[in-house]
């Protein structure tokens, strides 16, 4: 799942991960990624709130931290290691969205690379 939308991103995390470093809060990361975003001219948006269909009925109540580009999910962690629930999580939003990408993105480890992973429906 590479290609130049998720790279734009990725590059802007390993940006507020240099700068930033790990063991800070995932509000930090998020907002400053979004900055990184909005500084590098990559559309998106914040805190976007997700409807959940069951049965007849939409519950409410659900957020993405990240949707960039309309097309991608960012969800984001400061962790020092991420559980498989937050996989799962992430798998629920495209599901919702009916999106087919993601990236989850853990800030909480030395070496941001270890903390990407790509997720596809």
């Amino acid at each position: 799942m590479s290609d130049k939308l998720t790279e734009a991103v990725i590059g802007a995390a390993i940006e507020v991960h240099r700068v930033l470093g790990p063991g800070l809060l995932e509000s930090i990361y998020g907002e400053a990624l979004s900055h990184e975003m909005t500084l590098r001219r990559i559309p998106h948006e914040r805190q976007v709130s997700v409807d959940i269909k069951y049965k007849d009925r939409l519950i409410q109540g659900q957020r993405l931290d990240l949707l960039v580009h309309k097309a991608v999910v960012v969800e984001v962690k400061s962790l020092r290691a991420v559980p498989e629930v937050a996989t799962a999580q992430v798998l629920s939003y495209l599901r919702a969205t009916g999106l087919k990408r993601a990236l989850l993105i853990n800030f909480g480890v030395r070496k941001l690379a270890d903390g990407i992973k790509r997720i596809s429906l």
